[in-house]
């Protein structure tokens, strides 16, 4: 099998527990997630299974939404509720004029520090592992730069905002959760977290692993997931078909120019394109142009 399954993890499992249980249901090894989702998240993980694997990067790339919900008044050192509580605010007599206004700052691109209880990596060790090891002196936190396309507050009620985030990859809605409770003066945590889509992959199409295991064993599983074959997944990016003489000199790594190309639909602009020879899709190339003549090179090999 050579799919991609849009999960619905529920909270509590880590984004490896969800790829430990796919292995186990389709009983085959080679299974990876397109980006971590913190345990106490749930909804969109999209798992890739046997050559679909190669492509997790292209999926991970994408923009993700979110439905979170923040609770001002309380901080914690993890950013969400299942840290240690470090302050407690009685001062959250805000407005909604007062909560858009920290908002604003939230928006576009900005430069976010990450949670030190992250997954992200200091001289191979995770921050997180560091801090519960008692070794926090070792982490030097940097900003990044990360797009927040869209935040919009859907309910504000008591202590609790409900907002929708649209938000390029590395977006960490904890910090934003943070960071308002800091511009507001009263801290603030990440309550609740829902990822409604990851790219082309939305919530109202996810299955649970009960479903995905039910599926399986019934045989029905193949059907379910016709979107799931790995050149629909990539179908935004334009594809080019190569000549029949073409093929095994782009499979050994050589740029094909674009008078070996049978068709194409590609834009000026594109940077990678999916890649077919006898209507077969082979992979993802990377294009190039030199003297007004572009080539593809493989960048992943699907044959």
């Amino acid at each position: 099998m050579n799919k991609v399954i849009n999960i619905l993890k529920p909270t509590g499992m880590t984004s490896h527990d969800v790829v430990s249980a796919v292995r186990k249901i389709l009983n085959t090894k080679k299974v990876g997630h397109t980006g971590t989702l913190d345990p106490d998240a749930s909804g969109v993980l999209p798992i890739c299974v046997g050559k679909a694997t190669k492509i997790s990067e292209f999926i991970l790339s994408k923009d993700k939404e979110y439905l979170c919900e923040m609770t001002l008044g309380i901080s914690t050192d993890t950013y969400d509720s299942s840290g240690t509580i470090l302050n407690r605010s009685d001062n959250i007599d805000f407005d909604i004029e007062d909560i858009e206004k920290a908002f604003d700052k939230q928006r576009g691109e900005i430069e976010q520090f990450p949670p030190v209880y992250s997954a992200l990596k200091i001289n191979g060790k995770r921050m997180c592992d560091l801090v519960r090891s008692g070794r926090e002196d070792e982490i030097v936190l940097k900003s990044r730069k990360v797009n927040i396309k869209n935040i919009e507050i859907l309910r504000f009620e008591s202590n609790k905002v409900v907002f929708k985030v649209e938000c390029s990859k590395g977006t960490y809605v904890r910090s934003i959760c943070h960071d308002i409770g800091e511009e507001l003066g009263c801290g603030a945590h990440m309550s609740l977290l829902i990822r409604t889509s990851s790219g082309m992959f939305k919530l109202e199409d996810s299955i649970t692993l009960e479903e995905l295991d039910a599926k399986f064993k019934d045989g029905s599983l193949e059907d379910y997931l016709k979107d799931g074959d790995v050149d629909f997944v990539l179908r935004e990016y334009k594809y080019i078909l190569l000549n029949d003489n073409a093929l095994k000199y782009y499979t050994n790594g050589g740029a094909i120019d674009e008078r070996r190309f049978l068709k194409s639909d590609y834009r000026d602009n594109d940077e990678f394109v999916r890649v077919y020879s006898k209507d077969e899709f082979i992979g993802i190339g990377k294009l190039t142009k030199s003297n007004n003549i572009t080539t593809v090179k493989s960048v992943k090999m699907f044959v």
